[in-house]
């Protein structure tokens, strides 16, 4: 399966500032085969939408430890959704408990990781459905 072709935008929105989970979750995918774009700390969901767009990827991965989750899932996809990347696929993992991953799901969020998640899950899931 060709993957290369296969965009992923891990991003850290909000002020959490742990970011190890997220750049394990980014190299684990760039040597699964993926190309990745890892967006830093600290950002804001019009800067996490806007790199999505900007780099034309297939996927926004968010990694969220500080609680905002509920927030900042839907916002990022209704600010992808209103500039045109509707289509892009957004998953994403931390700190998030079964109810409210159920409701991020319900939501259109394709997929939650909590931690202890394999990086080959994660790989796993993406191949399903990002195909190749």
């Amino acid at each position: 399966m060709n993957l290369e072709k296969h965009r992923i935008l891990i991003a850290k929105p909000g002020l959490d500032g742990h970011d190890r989970g997220a750049k394990v979750v980014a190299r684990g995918l760039a040597e699964a085969g993926f190309e990745v774009v890892y967006t830093g700390l600290h950002q804001t969901p019009e800067q996490i939408a806007e790199s999505a767009l900007q780099e034309d990827v297939d996927a926004v991965g968010l990694s969220i430890l500080s609680g905002a989750h509920m927030t900042l899932f839907p916002r990022i996809m209704q600010l992808l959704s209103e500039g045109g990347g509707e289509e892009i696929m957004v998953f994403g993992g931390g700190i998030i408990p079964e109810e409210d991953a159920a409701e991020l799901k319900c939501m259109g969020v394709a997929g939650i990781f909590t931690p202890g998640t394999s990086i080959s899950d994660i790989v796993a899931f993406l191949e399903e459905r990002l195909g190749g």
